[in-house]
């Protein structure tokens, strides 16, 4: 079994705190790679065998599985459970687009996405099918890929771009600073953060997995119970205001127990993304094939 450290990617926002708590308190015997582009960049980094282990959005992880046409065995499977409440998606355009007036006025509109396939694109689907908008095969004009949070800022105020969803908290302060406007907001009809690890670690029963589970949890008990050091870490290391980083705790519940994923919460996620366009029915893997048990080897 490799002495090495697990290289794990993940998304350098305030839900990665734990993570960080884990390393700096318990231990985490791990290479942080951060994926600001998100989830859809991370897919692609464990199927080229660049990381070992992804934190990431649930809708992006499943949507990557469940497409047909995947190549091989998907590379990749659902191991654990890193956020427990939804996330709320800000739906945001440019500071200057008066024309648009709410997420009715978005009809017919161009969404700006950091990837084909991340949750920013995966999420549009979703808000098309609450809106209405999918039966009549009107619901965007275009789809602009712009790989990252700072391109997607700029495209809706150049007009590149109509508008965006990324997470609340994230887009806020450039709302309190007038570089963009919030249109509306969207949530997850599910948990909204999922652990996956490389199939070549599932598949060798690797006791690294279950010892970083063991080390999550413990960087998770220390967030609950270290409130002050999470604000001070948020508010100092990732960019967020002191006020903003107390008001996203009052609305973030993780696991006491990362391991594991309810198979309920992949297929009611998987029945939405079908209806929703996103996913087929009969491509890509089954619910049942997408999530695994971490066993070790004896």
């Amino acid at each position: 079994m490799s002495s090495e450290g697990l290289r794990i990617g993940y998304v350098p926002e305030h839900f990665s705190t734990p993570i960080h708590f884990a390393q700096k308190h318990y231990g985490l015997h791990a290479t942080l790679i951060p994926f600001p582009s998100g989830t859809g960049h991370m897919i692609t980094a464990i199927r080229a065998g660049e990381i070992d282990i992804g934190i990431g959005l649930t809708e992006g992880w499943i949507a990557g599985l469940g497409k047909e046409g995947i190549e091989g065995d998907g590379g990749y499977r659902l191991v654990g459970t890193y956020v427990d409440t939804p996330l709320c998606w800000a739906i945001s355009t440019g500071a200057q687009r008066p024309e648009i007036t709410s997420v009715a006025s978005l009809k017919g509109g161009k969404i700006g996405v950091s990837r084909i396939g991340s949750g920013s694109y995966v999420m549009g689907f979703v808000l098309a099918d609450q809106q209405g908008w999918l039966a009549d095969k009107t619901h965007f004009s275009d789809t602009v890929v712009l790989h990252n949070f700072e391109n997607l800022r700029n495209a809706v105020n150049s007009g590149e771009a109509d508008f965006f969803m990324w997470e609340h908290f994230t887009s806020k302060k450039y709302y309190d600073a007038g570089e963009i406007r919030r249109v509306g907001e969207i949530y997850t009809p599910w948990s909204s953060w999922k652990i996956v690890a490389s199939t070549k670690l599932t598949k060798s029963g690797d006791a690294r997995v279950k010892t970083l589970f063991e080390k999550l949890d413990r960087g998770i008990k220390h967030f609950n119970e270290h409130q002050d050091e999470a604000v001070e870490y948020i508010s100092t290391e990732l960019g967020y205001t002191e006020p903003d980083a107390r008001e996203w705790l009052k609305t973030v519940k993780f696991p006491a127990h990362t391991e594991g994923v309810k198979n309920d919460v992949v297929r009611n996620c998987v029945s939405v993304l079908r209806k929703a366009g996103v996913l087929v029915e009969g491509k890509g893997l089954d619910v049942d094939a997408m999530v695994v048990k971490v066993c070790i080897a004896k």
